[in-house]
């Protein structure tokens, strides 16, 4: 191959990449305690070495959404730049008491509760301004949940593209099949976001359906 050749070829890759680069508004949502957040810094981190936010163990951790600008994927030979928003743990009801099981003081878990149902209220609002929706589901748990069903019937709704996320593949009792025999109408991906268990396809499968 001539050095003017190959010149010509990368010159078109590149011109490719920079025309054929879409952006996106991603919102990562599910349930609390699913992973969104570990999700959220493993994506953020895999592609700009930075993270979204902290992880815990007590439910709603996350209160108020988090926004990542300009995190670009490439995979499968596209490149999609996305703006990540990791939301709230969406519930039908947050109880202070929930906190209190955890060990905080009453005040504290009330305080808690009510930032974190004035998240699940801004997380629902964020659904107006995003191009497509991870939805993080613990697949160690029952997917046939008030919370799941709600959460999909918004989307669909809304018709904003769903691609589900089967977190914690890792763990014993994890099952995605009944993930996806529960909401087959939407592409799903399996997971660890803690370990980054097949997170390359998670990758592929963002590039595909939002790029």
């Amino acid at each position: 191959m001539s050095v003017i050749r190959s010149l010509k070829m990368n010159f078109a890759v590149w011109i490719k990449w920079i025309f054929g680069k879409k952006r996106a508004r991603i919102g990562i949502y599910g349930p609390p305690n699913a992973g969104k957040t570990t999700l959220a810094n493993r994506i953020v981190k895999d592609w700009s070495g930075m993270e979204v936010g902290g992880i815990s163990n007590i439910p709603h951790e996350t209160r108020r959404a988090m926004r990542t600008d300009g995190v670009v994927i490439n995979a499968n030979g596209s490149s999609v730049e996305l703006d990540i928003v990791d939301t709230p743990g969406m519930a039908t009801k947050i109880d202070f008491r929930e906190f209190m099981a955890y060990g905080l003081e009453e005040e504290e878990a009330k305080r808690r509760a009510k930032e974190a149902t004035e998240g699940v209220i801004e997380a629902i609002k964020w659904l107006e301004d995003l191009d497509g929706v991870l939805l993080v589901m613990d697949s160690t748990e029952d997917p046939y949940t008030q919370v799941n069903v709600t959460v999909v019937g918004n989307m669909e709704a809304r018709k904003l593209p769903l691609l589900i996320v089967a977190n914690k593949m890792d763990l014993p009792k994890a099952s995605p099949s009944r993930i996806k025999a529960a909401f087959p109408q939407h592409p799903l991906v399996s997971v660890s976001a803690l370990e980054g268990s097949n997170i390359d396809e998670l990758y592929a499968a963002i590039a595909r359906h939002f790029g």
